[in-house]
């Protein structure tokens, strides 16, 4: 009988890859080391606050009365997919990444014990892949962009910066590795810009075949 080779071990990864999860890791670590060791009171309080849920509330609130203005009756379904994007945004970071990978944030991590700078004594949850933060306010600017992009260019370009602030403050504050928070921001882009191409789809479909971007009010 002829001799049958040995098929390779797929269970355990190449040497290669290991160590290049490794590198990944360590270079991980150290950014986020870099990142929430730059800290003084003053950089405390900005970031915890732009960490905070609440405090947005007036912007979401300026965006609702921005979208009224600019697209009237069609608001209601850009709220309506908005919501929708929220809510598939954290459940695929919370049931699709942190229930299955695991990874503790960098507040809850041993080998970091006595190295992270924790803000009012605040971690959150035991794991932290990916950020939730990051996924839902980028999904959300991305979504957004393109409504405001022509109509309103200053908002369009504030939510990203506003996404990438608040992204930044979760590294700063210790609840998050870099890792984290730059695969929740791609999948937010492509959640964020999957959704906005349906809400397009169902506005159209209403009858109203004009252009939403380039809507002016009062016309």
């Amino acid at each position: 009988m002829p001799c049958r080779e040995p098929r390779p071990n797929l269970s355990q990864p190449e040497p290669a890859l290991n160590a290049l999860l490794q590198y990944l890791n360590e270079l991980d670590t150290a950014l986020l080391l870099a990142i929430n060791g730059f800290h003084s009171p003053c950089r405390d309080t900005v970031m915890f606050w732009l960490s905070d849920r609440f405090i947005w509330i007036p912007l979401y609130l300026i965006i609702i009365y921005l979208l009224f203005r600019h697209f009237g009756k069609k608001t209601w379904v850009i709220l309506i997919m908005a919501v929708l994007l929220v809510t598939l945004t954290d459940q695929v970071s919370v049931s699709l990444f942190k229930n299955i990978f695991h990874r503790l944030r960098p507040c809850h991590d041993p080998s970091l014990e006595g190295k992270i700078h924790l803000v009012r004594n605040i971690c959150g949850g035991s794991y932290g892949f990916i950020s939730s933060h990051a996924i839902n306010t980028f999904a959300i600017a991305v979504f957004l962009f393109g409504f405001f992009r022509r109509n309103v260019p200053v908002m369009a370009w504030l939510l990203p910066v506003w996404a990438a602030a608040i992204s930044y403050s979760r590294i700063y504050l210790g609840a998050h590795y870099p890792g984290d928070v730059l695969v929740g921001a791609g999948m937010g882009i492509f959640l964020g810009w999957v959704m906005r191409c349906l809400a397009l789809r169902w506005l159209k479909r209403t009858g109203d075949k004009s252009n939403l971007s380039t809507r002016k009010h009062g016309r």
